[in-house]
């Protein structure tokens, strides 16, 4: 300390003039104040003794005194400081254009905050000098010794001479880094233009989603440099975040659309501030979440988030990300906003056309269903006859059809179920929507799933196109599943869950799609006993039996028979072109006497046929086809009594035990359950056995 004291000890200048001309070199080979500073000490030190040197300049837009530079043999207490000019010497100095010299520190009333930072560092007297040029003031260059009374009357002097010199070497170093900052924002402006000019560019001239996000990543990597990029797509209907693409070489823990939930995610947070965010090391490990820890796991070290936001509406987010090296800036931030602002149009109006695309091939596959019901001819004024048994059907249709409940309706092959289905269809409040229908038996089982729930291209082999299933395809109207049990079991779990969740996913994706179905199902079988087989699941035939409704097969219904016959004449007829006038009475007669194990259906294609043989006005109807067939009704009365008499024999010989080795099920050669059911179908009862 002695030995750097002593380098700079008090001394009258020899030749001050050299000293100037010292100093106007000084100035011409800096450009930048605290190498200025640093040889100005050396020079200044041939003049005056002092410990440290300080510039002091006054900032206009803010009106306070800032601490710019400081030379010192010794440690510095700090290195930047700002006071308001009241409170700082060299405030007062700038103030009054005169020195301001403090011979004892300790004895300074005044200034506190700058006395105790100087005797902090071990100064005893100090002075200030006005830094002015002849164009303005600037503020003042402080001297500070640790020796009392350092700074004579003649010192000060010789100093404030020299002053003006240094004044106009601070001038001109300010000035040169002012034209340096102005020309880094002009790159950085340029840059960004440039920036935003190219991802314009790649906007418009890329078309697939995956090349443009490559395009606007490698656009933004030449302006700010980082390692992860990532587009998050915020999903409404799952609550989470779909991570639409990504750019970054790492260990595939974040993946193209995998979900990524709102809370406890960097995206997360600058989707619901609506700000842009920046994180480093320790805020990621903060977020103690799945996301946060494979980010840390992929090394990343700092990560700046900006949300995407079109007309106040937040799409997502876009993040880039770095592996190390400084935390991304304020600069980066902004930057990176702008982009997203462009970004943001492209995911609005890649989410519009893909809503739209969506659309379109739903209303191409409603419209090619539509045509096929179009060329149907059923429609609920077909259901023909006043019979009792009908009527009752009926009332049970107009009873459940406002509602949304599940229906199931139960009947033999050809007794019109798909016309009651249609009929509680066109009574609800979906008739503006579409009735879409399945038949589960007409489907090869490999591609119901497919039929039902659709797929995604690829999902499969041979799947070259995304399909729609038949649930999006109701989706707001009613799905009529015709022969429901025919679905196979492992099918039943992902249709039971549609049923209570209206939920589901395509074949080959992992997006959840919500729809708004009404379910009504039909079957020829006895799910009764499929149920207790282990066949049908038990859950989905609770879920699908909310409101049976059982069809009566034809030959209950005799009453019936005339008025379809007729119905179907004239239908025929007028297709045929004939003119079909009158039903002979014997042909009425066998036809209603008739059992129609066909029912309907039977009904009809015998009709047809009748006006095909029928060249005049009355109808020709093969009489010798039914007559030959007349027990048909007594055969089935008899197969019953046949069954119900040896159930009762069996029932009587084992005392109404079902079960067990000596029961009456294995007198049968029956399952207990399958017995239970044939014996609630026939209506057998030990009281009237």
């Amino acid at each position: 300390m002695s030995e750097a004291r002593g380098d700079h000890r008090a001394c009258a200048p020899d030749n001050l003039q050299q000293i100037l001309l010292d100093v106007s070199h000084a100035t011409a080979s800096h450009r930048d104040l605290q190498s200025l500073l640093d040889e100005l000490a050396g020079l200044l030190r041939r003049v005056a003794r002092f410990d440290r040197l300080a510039i002091v300049l006054h900032d206009p837009e803010r009106d306070v005194m800032r601490l710019h530079t400081i030379v010192s043999i010794g440690p510095t207490y700090l290195t930047t400081l700002e006071l308001p000019v009241a409170d700082s010497p060299a405030g007062l100095v700038w103030q009054t254009q005169r020195p301001f010299v403090v011979p004892r520190i300790d004895e300074e009333p005044g200034f506190s905050e700058v006395t105790r930072i100087l005797k902090a560092e071990g100064m005893r007297s100090f002075c200030v000098l006005p830094l002015t040029t002849p164009l303005r003031r600037l503020g003042g260059l402080s001297f500070a010794s640790q020796d009392e009374d350092a700074f004579s009357d003649a010192d000060v002097e010789i100093l404030h001479e020299l002053t003006s010199q240094v004044a106009l070497a601070v001038d001109n170093t300010l000035h040169h880094e002012a034209a340096e900052q102005a020309q880094h924002q002009l790159a950085w402006k340029r840059d960004r233009l440039q920036l935003l000019l190219d991802v314009n560019n790649a906007l418009v001239s890329n078309l697939d989603r995956r090349a443009l996000f490559s395009a606007i990543s490698a656009c933004l990597r030449r302006v700010v440099s980082h390692d992860y990029t990532s587009l998050a797509v915020y999903d409404a209907d799952r609550k989470a975040f779909d991570m639409w693409a990504i750019e970054f070489e790492g260990k595939g823990l974040i993946k193209e659309h995998m979900l990524v939930p709102v809370a406890g995610s960097p995206a997360g947070v600058a989707f619901t501030t609506g700000e842009p965010r920046r994180f480093e090391r320790a805020d990621l490990v903060a977020f103690e979440s799945e996301v946060g820890a494979a980010l840390l796991a992929e090394g990343i070290q700092s990560m700046c988030t900006v949300p995407l936001t079109v007309h106040d509406r937040r799409l997502g987010t876009l993040s880039i990300a770095r592996l190390g090296g400084e935390p991304f800036t304020a600069c980066d931030t902004e930057l990176l906003a702008s982009v997203a602002s462009q970004v943001a149009f492209s995911v609005e109006n890649s989410l519009a056309f893909q809503e739209i695309a969506e659309l379109k091939d739903k209303l191409a596959a409603e419209k090619v269903y539509l045509e096929d019901e179009i060329r149907t001819e059923y429609n609920f004024e077909e259901v023909i006859g006043q019979s009792p048994a009908l009527k009752r059907v009926l009332h049970q249709v107009e009873t459940v059809a406002p509602t949304d409940s599940a229906v199931l309706i139960c009947g033999e092959t050809g007794t019109g179920k798909e016309l009651i289905a249609r009929a509680i269809h066109d009574l609800s409040r979906r008739r503006q929507r579409t009735l879409v229908k399945v038949n589960c038996a007409a489907i090869p089982t490999g591609l119901l799933e497919s039929e039902l729930f659709g797929h995604e291209r690829g999902a499969f082999t041979g799947a070259i196109a995304q399909r729609i299933g038949r649930f999006e395809l109701a989706d707001g109207g009613t799905l009529f599943l015709d022969e429901v049990g025919d679905i196979p079991l492992e099918l039943q779990p992902k249709l039971l869950r549609v049923l209570q969740e209206q939920e589901f996913e395509r074949l080959g994706s992992t997006r959840t799609r919500r729809v708004h179905v009404r379910v009504v199902a039909a079957t020829n079988r006895n799910l009764d006993e499929m149920v207790a087989e282990g066949t049908f699941r038990n859950d989905l035939y609770y879920r699908l039996n909310v409101f049976p409704i059982t069809l009566p097969p034809l030959r209950e219904r005799p009453e019936d028979i005339p008025p379809l016959v007729r119905y179907f004449v004239q239908k025929f007829a007028r297709r045929m072109n004939k003119r079909v006038e009158t039903v002979p009475a014997d042909a009425m007669a066998a036809l209603a006497q008739y059992a129609w194990p066909g029912n309907v259906r039977e009904l009809e294609n015998a009709v047809e046929r009748a006006v095909i043989l029928t060249s005049g006005s009355a109808l020709r109807v093969p009489l010798s086809e039914f007559r030959a067939r007349p027990a048909a009704l007594t055969g089935v009365a008899t197969l019953e009594a046949t069954e119900r008499q040896a159930i009762l024999r069996a029932l009587h010989d084992t005392n109404w035990v079902l079960g067990g080795p000596h029961g009456a099920a294995t007198r049968l050669g029956l399952k207990r359950t399958t017995l239970q059911s044939r014996i609630r179908k026939l209506g057998i009862h030990r009281s009237t056995a």
